[in-house]
């Protein structure tokens, strides 16, 4: 794909697309928290890469390539969201924060291993709630612990 950023602008404008019907510059801005004059720049930069057509004051469109970029990315988001929310996870905005900042370094192996987890889960869920309360009792017996530290 590319980088961080420009997944995020594809993500966003497919979502905006699908439940809007269209995409103007300052909705992908205030969805981004940007500034609409960034939004503009890398919005002429997915114009000019061909994953959108973009007219100036008009709004803009998907290409088919943008299209399945978006769908891709946006369907990798919930994913992401999905494995947190089964792991116990309750707060919306935690999850997508978390999500933001893992989602554009998971590879495609990676995703799919994630995905069949969830299947399994969905398929076999008293193995699943075997293993929550497994970790609910490994985090009761040392609250706050964890064998992998993430503070410097």
């Amino acid at each position: 794909m590319a980088s961080p950023s420009r997944e995020d602008y594809l993500e966003a404008i497919w979502i905006l697309t699908r439940d809007r019907g269209a995409a103007r510059v300052s909705d992908i801005a205030a969805r981004l928290h940007l500034s609409v004059a960034s939004a503009s720049k890398m919005v002429r930069r997915l114009d000019k890469d061909g994953l959108l057509k973009y007219e100036r004051y008009r709004g803009l469109t998907l290409t088919p390539l943008g299209e399945g970029c978006g769908r891709s990315l946006a369907a990798r988001h919930d994913v992401l969201e999905r494995f947190l929310q089964q792991l116990g996870l309750r707060d919306a905005v935690h999850i997508h924060d978390i999500v933001e900042g893992i989602e554009h370094f998971m590879d495609a192996e990676a995703l799919a291993a994630i995905e069949a987890l969830l299947d399994l889960v969905q398929r076999d869920p008293a193995w699943w709630e075997r293993f929550v309360a497994h970790q609910r009792r490994a985090a009761n017996s040392s609250p706050g612990h964890s064998r992998v530290q993430t503070d410097p």
